[in-house]
């Protein structure tokens, strides 16, 4: 603990290490408080009853006949021993105990004597002259056992304290069941926060927390709110670059269109072809740059299913203008035809950068197949290719924006394909998987929809 103290991490361990401190100290005062005070009140009823017993039998002109006491009844009954004693003191005429060796104290009234260790302990002790205008009048001595006092408050001071000590369980459970309650809150505010959407956080509800953790919560929604402002800053100007781009861009795929004509063959028309596919990139990463800026802004929810057949024709014949000019054979296999919950905008977007990406890394003159069936009882759509797949170290990276794997060249291929696709299946319940094909030529993309 390196010199520090050591404290309980959790609030629950932190409550109930005071809460058991503050009882135990309430128990030892109140067992202390007990104890003097209760001792008090037995001191003064016991040194009356010695008072009254000593001048009960001090009345007598005859010697008194003792009630024999036994050591148990004095020691631990608390029993009085009276003893009489001549006028000058040195002679015991009568004892209610003969075995107990306690002298005559030479002053009358209260005293406490301590007889030798190992006999009776020690003695509260009253003593009275019968007549003290005759001196030939006996003395009487009543005797108590101080143990016996001390035993009986000590008893008493534990007893008060009794219901302390069997109300601290009944308080910790108390408290467990309040922090429990407490904390059953707190944990549905951690649940908000983990359902959060990274893309549009939205402010956690503060009325069903307790006023001590609402400041807490307060200051995180105000953190929200400044990433919410500044994530829609990102989006404004990503928008902003892709459509200023997009113009721009298009005159230029335009005027090397109208070039293609004037270029002579050798050389210059391997160099054009490279600017023109060069120009072919920029508008493909413009266009992403921009269906991620809307994807992003525009997060919809759906309100009527969706049928994933068809979408997937509509995608695999969008993909045929690609795959005509890279050769590749684009084909669609639709065993079931499930409907599923979800926008068909970003449906649309998950399958279409699927098949984009599938296209771009198939060899010239490769396939690229797209299936809709089901695994055990679940319906998937599977993309496969028959490129060069990805190395395993990297399949948990290329779903990064921007991240292209090194080595792997795609024909016009951006980097942000599959985060498109990613974001849209996380946002409505989908889940993607990407796996080397087990012959070890190409790559399966798999999307599992929600039942």
């Amino acid at each position: 603990m390196s010199g520090s103290r050591w404290r309980p991490r959790s609030l629950r361990g932190q409550l109930l290490a005071w809460l058991i401190g503050v009882h135990l100290l309430a128990l030892a005062c109140t067992a202390w408080f007990a104890y003097v005070l209760y001792g008090r009140l037995v001191d003064n009823f016991m040194d009356d009853q010695m008072q009254l017993v000593a001048e009960s039998h001090a009345t007598h002109h005859r010697l008194p006949v003792l009630t024999p006491v036994s050591r148990a009844e004095a020691t631990r009954a608390g029993t009085f021993v009276v003893q009489v004693w001549s006028p000058d003191g040195r002679e015991q005429l009568a004892s209610s105990w003969p075995e107990l060796a306690v002298p005559l104290q030479p002053t009358s009234g209260f005293g406490e004597i301590r007889i030798a260790p190992g006999t009776q302990g020690r003695w509260r002790s009253y003593t009275v002259q019968a007549d003290p205008a005759v001196k030939e009048a006996p003395r009487v001595q009543v005797l108590q056992n101080l143990g016996f006092r001390r035993d009986r408050v000590l008893s008493r001071a534990l007893l008060e304290s009794l219901p302390i000590l069997l109300l601290l369980p009944v308080t910790l459970l108390i408290l467990l069941i309040i922090v429990a309650a407490v904390s059953r809150s707190l944990r549905g505010v951690a649940r908000d926060v983990a359902m959060q959407d990274v893309g549009s956080p939205a402010e956690l509800p503060i009325a069903r927390v307790p006023e001590e953790i609402a400041p807490l919560v307060g200051a995180f929604n105000s953190l929200l709110a400044r990433l919410r402002d500044a994530l829609s800053n990102q989006r404004r100007f990503m928008e902003d670059a892709a459509h200023e781009l997009r113009t721009p861009m298009a005159a230029i795929g335009l005027q090397i269109e109208n070039l293609r004509i004037h270029v002579p063959p050798g050389d210059a028309a391997e160099r054009f072809e490279q600017l023109e596919g060069g120009v072919r990139r920029a508008q493909h990463l413009i266009e992403q740059l921009l269906r991620l800026a809307r994807q992003e802004a525009h997060a919809t929810t759906a309100t009527a299913p969706v049928d994933v057949a068809a979408l997937l024709r509509e995608s695999v014949g969008q993909m045929m203008v690609l795959a005509d000019r890279r050769r590749v054979d684009v084909g669609f296999e639709g065993g079931a035809a499930p409907r599923v919950l979800a926008p068909a905008a970003d449906l649309r977007s998950i399958f279409d950068n699927l098949i984009d990406n599938a296209v771009r890394h198939a060899p010239e003159g490769g396939v690229v197949d797209v299936r809709l069936h089901e695994i055990d009882g679940q319906a998937v759509v599977e993309v496969l290719d028959d490129g060069p797949g990805i190395p395993e170290a990297q399949l948990a990276r290329v779903f990064d924006r921007f991240y292209r794997v090194p080595g792997v060249a795609a024909v016009g291929g951006s980097g942000l394909g599959l985060s498109i696709a990613q974001s849209a299946a996380l946002r409505h319940g989908l889940r993607i998987e990407l796996a080397n094909r087990k012959d070890g030529q190409g790559l399966l993309a798999r999307v599992y929809l929600p039942s």
